[in-house]
């Protein structure tokens, strides 16, 4: 057996229980090291506390489980610490997997080991995280860690304020390294053990090239001189992912399409929307699992018409609930049906619509000049808020944003007062 085959052997024995197969373990990624055991988290920390960026990606099991969990923890680091490996020498700890870890740069966490990843949350905060997409991330590392990160460097908004229109991580790797990325475990269940080597390779490739694509990224900023915007969106990112995403409880049940049922068959789809509901918790799955969104509109319109829709995959028993469910619905007086939410607004006068309008023109614009998406310079919605309330541009647009638009905030003894909008 080669040299290069014992040592992938070895993470495979010595990696954690159930983590992969002796005979997967030679297609596995050679620079990462997975991390499972308290031993391993300290040589991870050791790399994080002597980086200034880490690279970081998560992965749950949102297709495979009612209640999504963090299943794993991606993180690359800018430089293998060289200290950490004269350190275990030092103490008499340098095995081979020891000084194989130590050499690494990337490195998969398992959150579902049972390791204690409070130290881990601790090192993190510290650090500039560099993510791709950061918001998802940002919202399970919060409820999943209690990691409420103080800075990040997201590279999807990296890349629009770059004026790229390709900017998922594929393409983005593709532009800056000419590497393709396989594809293939987007949809994978993350929380199964043993991790295949396709599942592991896809993993540490979400994070082996963000510090070097923040790194061109940065310096291309710089020479546009919208480093700045970076900083500052990043910065609304953190804010917006920590504010909790709240539907009122009577609200869940409206899904796309609802909107189109009478009343009545709007009563038979709540009741079979908390059904389905019930049956995903019932067997940890997906509520799509059990039922899609376009098959329970069509089935509560076929309840309330008279019909009796049925479903080749459903047990006695979820056939039985199904319809008792729907069955309810029906036998509810009108007077607890579903109400139809009021359509529309207020009309905007004609001076707000002329605002609105200005502030378009200007933005589309700046967006010709600078090459950016219009859209991501400010939205139509916060475009029409701002032209009807000009004090609400503190609250909806950025500096940046609000210099491309040509609002100007002005001090007046002191004190801030309300944007001037352009004049056309």
């Amino acid at each position: 057996m080669s040299a290069a085959k014992q040592s992938l052997t070895s993470i495979a024995c010595h990696s954690g229980p159930g983590i992969v197969s002796e005979s997967d373990a030679s297609d596995w990624p050679l620079d990462w090291a997975w991390v499972a055991t308290d031993f391993q988290l300290r040589d991870l920390l050791e790399h994080i506390d002597a980086a200034d960026q880490v690279a970081l990606d998560i992965e749950a099991d949102s297709l495979h489980s009612y209640r999504e969990k963090l299943c794993l923890l991606q993180i690359s680091v800018s430089a293998p610490c060289a200290g950490a490996a004269v350190a275990a020498q030092q103490r008499n700890t340098g095995t081979q997997r020891r000084l194989e870890q130590l050499k690494a740069r990337h490195f998969i966490v398992d959150p579902l080991s049972g390791l204690d990843l409070e130290p881990l949350r601790r090192s993190l905060e510290k650090k500039e995280l560099v993510l791709h997409g950061a918001d998802y991330d940002l919202r399970m590392l919060r409820r999943g860690l209690n990691l409420a990160a103080s800075r990040i460097f997201d590279t999807m908004i990296a890349a629009r304020l770059l004026g790229i229109r390709e900017f998922g991580l594929a393409a983005l790797v593709k532009r800056y390294f000419g590497v393709a990325l396989p594809k293939g475990s987007q949809k994978a269940n993350w929380a199964r053990r043993p991790l295949s080597a396709q599942m592991a390779r896809y993993a540490i490739n979400d994070v082996r090239y963000l510090l070097p694509l923040a790194e061109k990224m940065t310096v291309e900023l710089v020479q546009l001189g919208r480093l700045d915007w970076l900083l500052q969106s990043c910065q609304r990112a953190i804010e917006q992912s920590a504010v909790s995403r709240v539907r009122a409880p009577d609200e869940l049940w409206r899904i796309p399409g609802s909107g189109a049922l009478r009343r009545r068959a709007a009563a038979v789809l709540r009741a079979l929307w908390h059904w389905r509901e019930n049956e995903a918790e019932r067997v940890d799955r997906p509520p799509f699992h059990i039922l899609q969104n376009h098959e329970l509109l069509d089935a509560a319109a076929k309840f309330a018409s008279g019909g009796a829709p049925d479903y080749k995959h459903f047990s006695a028993r979820r056939r039985r609930a199904f319809h008792e469910a729907a069955r309810g619905a029906l036998e509810l007086p009108e007077s607890q049906w579903p109400a139809f939410p009021q359509r529309g607004g207020r009309r905007h006068s004609a001076e707000t619509l002329r605002r609105a309008e200005a502030l378009r023109r200007q933005r589309d614009r700046s967006a010709e000049r600078l090459g950016l998406e219009p859209s991501f310079i400010a939205a139509r919605s916060a475009l029409e808020a701002v032209a009807a309330d000009d004090a609400r541009a503190l609250e909806l647009l950025l500096p940046w944003q609000r210099e491309l638009l040509g609002i100007n905030r002005r001090t007046s003894q002191g004190g801030e007062v309300p944007p001037h909008l352009p004049r056309e």
